[in-house]
């Protein structure tokens, strides 16, 4: 995809019930769904459209939803308001953008040194997490559920090498979520921008830095072409969940059959899109380092300052005056001890055995 023409194209049971449904017999629900990428963003972009789609066909197109991306209605970081205002019936974008709503919201999307993909999910589904997503969002009338995650995410691009925490101070860098608050503790100046924003802003030197996602979907931006080194281990966001949220109106006066569809629909995507991500950030990466870009990473130094950054962004959420963001970090903390508790016998184990010395078929 040339970067220039992209960046001027600004739970079977429920759900069997409604696709055994015929659509011609049944009330025909239009929603508009809008999004925080531009359309066809490789990765997420991508997973907005499958989103409508899958709502449309495990309804049995009793709803049919029409994508409309960012900046067709409103603006990618409007979308949360004209939701939750009716403007729009439901959304796709991240937890990551709304920390000015409330901070506990933030934890829903990623957590520096915090929960893999898998883990977040388990959050979500088995650790409580579900429930108190839905509180904080229904304070904004809205309807919430994860479908799908980029896993982890990279460091960003810089146009200097990076040795020590000394080299970020200063650093004028993008990210956003819980990360920026670890950054700006580190002394990093942080800025937020949409990804497109990001590419133009390293290109003209208003930024020194900046993160977005993983190879698949910066490559499709062009970063590669505005800073030369690309920095792996992004603790700052160990994975980082894609959400869609309904009006909490619309969606109370579905009939339980399509509750059950837009759920299905929403959390069957989830496994989908993250190993989607996975296997195209590793293509990509192969092509980004064939084609010259440098893979650094990340310093051991700057890990263990941001560790401890982030240890005093939860205190201070532990001790938050809104007694529900001070519930959601408590959640989070224990679900987050419990896994690491268990993962150096699961995953982190079957992990560092790949690097061992050994013959292996190729």
């Amino acid at each position: 995809m040339k970067r220039r023409a992209f960046l001027t194209t600004a739970t079977v049971g429920a759900a069997a019930a409604s696709l055994a449904t015929p659509a011609l017999s049944q009330d025909t629900r239009r929603w508009r769904l809008v999004s925080a990428w531009p359309r066809n963003l490789p990765g997420p972009g991508i997973a907005a459209q499958m989103l409508a789609d899958r709502i449309t066909t495990l309804s049995g197109g009793r709803i049919e939803v029409e994508l409309f991306a960012a900046g067709e209605i409103v603006p990618g970081p409007g979308v949360f308001d004209a939701v939750g205002e009716g403007t729009a019936d439901i959304y796709h974008a991240v937890p990551a953008y709304w920390g000015s709503k409330s901070k506990g919201i933030l934890l829903f999307g990623s957590q520096p040194l915090g929960l893999t993909a898998n883990e977040q999910h388990g959050w979500m589904l088995h650790g409580g997490g579900q429930e108190l997503y839905d509180e904080m969002y229904a304070r904004f009338n809205l309807k919430p559920f994860l479908c799908g995650n980029s896993g982890p995410q990279w460091a960003g691009w810089f146009r200097n090498e990076i040795t020590s925490v000394d080299d970020i101070r200063g650093l004028k860098y993008r990210t956003t979520g819980l990360n920026s608050e670890v950054m700006s503790k580190l002394g990093v100046a942080v800025e937020a921008m949409s990804g497109p924003a990001m590419f133009q802003a390293l290109q003209s030197g208003a930024l020194d830095a900046g993160e977005f996602i993983g190879p698949w979907s910066d490559s499709a931006l062009g970063l590669q072409q505005v800073a030369p080194y690309y920095y792996d281990n992004g603790v700052g966001e160990p994975s980082s969940a894609e959400e869609c949220a309904i009006n909490l109106e619309t969606w109370n006066a579905l009939e339980d059959d399509l509750k059950g569809a837009v759920q299905m629909a929403a959390e069957s995507l989830y496994n989908v899109v993250h190993t989607e991500y996975n296997t195209k950030h590793a293509l990509a990466l192969r092509e980004l380092v064939a084609s010259g870009t440098q893979v650094r990473q990340w310093p051991e130094e700057i890990i263990i300052a941001m560790g401890n950054a982030m240890g005093e962004v939860l205190e201070e959420m532990r001790n938050d005056s809104d007694e529900l963001v001070a519930r959601i970090t408590e959640s989070f903390i224990e679900y987050r001890e419990l896994m690491a508790e268990y993962q150096p016998h699961a995953e982190a184990a079957q992990l560092a055995s790949r690097s061992l010395d050994f013959t292996y078929a190729r």
